[in-house]
């Protein structure tokens, strides 16, 4: 259990304003406290994502979002005592206690009492999605903040130790290590003697290619260490030393997590006298993706030649970007705590590194930045555009740039000569490889395709991007294909013949009224696009058209207190989270009436835990239900919405990365976790970025 915050205000209102500045404001407000079920710990994309899973830092190891152990280790020495800090052994080494812990968009900061010292150890993971290349560095900080509560000077040694099977997909799987020279740094680095570059695709699987490595300043005094973590623990906790270095002991395999690399640091702390040190935890995945047979390098490369030269850039860099990364945080808490209070802060700052440890960010033959998803917790496809969608008020909010580097590789796909269908793809392959779609029919059938699903989705997007940046210039470039999908879906899209919509497990279903409200809006958004080219007469007739479906779709799915789940289901109900394009676009279809009736229905429907997805099964999707609640004006119609997602997150049994699904009378998760999709918690964030400049219209 997470210790009260209570000894912790006793320390600060005792030792006053350095340890507050030290422990950030965040940590000072015992009333705004969110349990996350998971803590990220190092966050960088699907295959470098890192988590704990119990409140206290020494509870439990540190794992792979698969749930594979990856522990992160570490301990402090005061006056020869050793404590841990962090991981579950030595278990015979007395814990430190644990004062609290705080999640950030950008941080996860745990504080501890160690024989009257205070510690905050934070692991700072630079995602700024602005700075195309900060965000694709796979560099995270590990810091240490050490002060004196007593004003005794004390003798301390420090040891932070990693995993070697973050570099590998499996225990028995060889690895080697070695020390490379980098000026201003000590570096340890790890990978299996193979490296098979992406040798391998799917979901449940980790990287086995590029390398690990630990780097720390040269000038802290601190040392670096490869070899077996069963020699150096006890070592360190008896002696604080590490062991001695075997020059000819280079090579081991994988056995329980043993092989790990390590750093040591020894100094004092007194009053006055803080002791501050931070290492580098970094991995080199050399190529990342491969995209229609060709290798693509990490987008970071554009910037450093090799890995070494992007940690020598990064040590440089760290106090400019731990400030940058504070200052984000404060500013993303404090706009989100102002358009949805301070609950809906929490869960924005929980969802931030989960979104964007589901993608990663490459660079194209051309030098273009392209990002792509995978579809973790499912079946590990890339690039799935019904994943991409949910989770784009993120990108819409944070960096258009980034959901452009997402739709590119969709539309270029589809205009190949490959693609036989008049819709859009679902997906361009399973992670790693973007080779094709791998879903369904594929390039080779018709079965279980997405057609209105995806070619809605596209449209939206683009119109969203149009929106947001004020102009279509990124529309143009795909205006053929864009067109194309918009005309399919004025011809399919009113009343869906039997398929798939991204709610894929739930089965197929015909003239289902939600996937038709999509296709609706999209048509709308077409008709906005092409107004805001200048083609009056063209946006006539779409908006027209738009306008046309949704008078139909009124009469249609009208079931009196609300509307259908699908047109002759009578007595069935869904929730209709595709209508809110229309307010964010300002559309001008007229369904604010449709999301009165619709809100008062939904209150005679919720669970405990949260709104159903439909009257079929009694599970919500998250990301869906704050869909419809970003658009909300009204804050009371916005918490009976949100809070009890909220509640559900703050206490579900689940221990792991937040899922999507979940079971809405208990707050059992259901198989989703660690996804992208989170990624539409902030669509409340966007939804009044955009009111502030104007764009869109207000539902009262």
């Amino acid at each position: 259990m997470m210790h009260p915050m209570r000894p912790l205000l006793s320390i600060l209102l005792i030792f006053g304003s350095t340890i507050m500045v030290n422990l950030d404001t965040a940590l000072a407000n015992p009333s705004e406290r969110l349990r996350p079920p998971a803590y990220p710990i190092v966050a960088h994309n699907p295959y470098y994502s890192l988590w704990s899973s119990t409140d206290d830092l020494t509870e439990s190891e540190v794992h792979h979002w698969t749930e594979v152990p990856m522990p992160l280790r570490s301990m402090l020495r005061v006056d020869g005592q050793a404590y841990r800090l962090m991981g579950a052994v030595p278990a015979q080494i007395p814990a430190a206690t644990q004062l609290g812990v705080e999640v950030t968009a950008t941080r996860t900061i745990y504080s501890f009492e160690v024989d009257h010292l205070l510690v905050t150890l934070t692991f700072l993971t630079p995602c700024l999605p602005a700075d195309m290349i900060l965000v694709s560095r796979p560099i995270t900080y590990v810091t240490w903040e050490i002060e004196s509560m007593n004003g005794q000077e004390r003798a301390i040694e420090l040891y932070f130790e990693a995993s070697a099977h973050i570099a590998a997909d499996s225990r028995r799987q060889m690895v080697e290590w070695d020390y490379p020279a980098a000026e201003g740094l000590e570096v340890v680095k790890v990978g299996t003697v193979d490296q098979p570059i992406l040798g391998k695709a799917g979901d449940d699987v980790r990287i086995d290619w590029g390398y690990l490595h630990l780097a720390v300043d040269s000038s802290s005094g601190g040392r670096v260490w490869s070899g077996s973590s069963q020699q150096a623990l006890p070592e360190f906790a008896e002696t604080g030393a590490l062991p001695p270095m075997d020059p000819s002991y280079t090579q081991d395999r994988l056995r329980d997590g043993q092989t790990a690399l390590a750093a040591r640091f020894a100094g004092t702390v007194s009053t006055g006298k803080p002791f501050n040190r931070w290492v580098m935890l970094g991995y080199d995945e050399r190529y990342a993706v491969e995209l229609f047979n060709e290798r693509l390098l990490p987008y970071w490369r554009t910037e450093a030649k090799d890995f070494l030269e992007l940690l020598q850039s990064a040590g440089n860099e760290f106090e400019a970007i731990r400030r940058r990364c504070i200052d984000f945080d404060h500013t993303f808490y404090a706009e989100a705590k102002m358009v949805g209070g301070w609950r809906y802060a929490k869960l924005c700052a929980l969802v931030f590194r989960q979104c964007m440890a589901a993608h990663i960010v490459v660079v194209d033959q051309k030098g273009r930045p392209l990002c792509f998803s995978k579809e973790n917790a499912s079946n590990g496809s890339m690039g799935t555009v019904d994943v991409f969608y949910p989770a784009s008020p993120f990108f819409l909010h944070q960096n258009p740039e980034l959901m452009k580097a997402q739709t590119t590789p969709i539309f270029e796909y589809a205009a190949m000569e490959r693609w036989p269908w008049p819709y859009a793809p679902h997906d361009i392959g399973k992670y790693p490889l973007a080779n094709g779609q791998t879903y369904g029919g594929g390039e080779v059938s018709e079965d279980r395709q997405m057609p209105i699903e995806e070619s809605g989705n596209m449209v939206l997007m683009a119109a969203a991007i149009s929106a947001v940046e004020g102009n279509t210039d990124y529309a143009d470039t795909y205006w053929d294909l864009i067109t194309q999908w918009a005309d399919y879906l004025v011809e399919k899209g009113y009343d869906p013949e039997n398929q798939l919509c991204t709610d894929d497990f739930a089965g197929h279903l015909a003239s289902n009224a939600n996937l038709s409200l999509k296709a609706i809006m999209a048509v709308g958004a077409y008709g906005k696009m092409c107004a805001m080219r200048g083609e009056a007469k063209r946006a006539a007739v779409y908006s027209k058209e738009a306008q046309s479906m949704m008078a139909q779709w009124l009469e249609a799915a009208d079931n009196g207190t609300h509307y259908r789940l699908a047109f002759d289901q009578e007595d069935t109900w869904s929730l209709k989270y595709n209508l809110v394009w229309d307010p964010l676009l300002n559309l001008g279809l007229g369904t604010e009436a449709i999301l009165k009736k619709e809100l008062a229905f939904y209150k005679t429907v919720t669970q405990p835990y949260g709104l159903p997805l439909d009257n079929r099964m009694p599970y919500a999707k998250l990301d869906w239900i704050l869909w419809m609640a970003g658009i909300l004006e009204d804050p009371v119609e916005f918490d009976a919405l949100f809070l009890p997602v909220y509640r559900f997150v703050d206490e579900t049994p689940n221990r792991m990365p937040l899922t999507d699904w979940y079971w809405t009378p208990t707050g059992q998760g259901h198989i989703f976790k660690a996804r992208s999709v989170v990624g539409g918690v902030l669509m409340r964030m966007l939804y009044f970025k955009m009111k502030r400049q104007g764009s869109v219209q207000v539902f009262r």
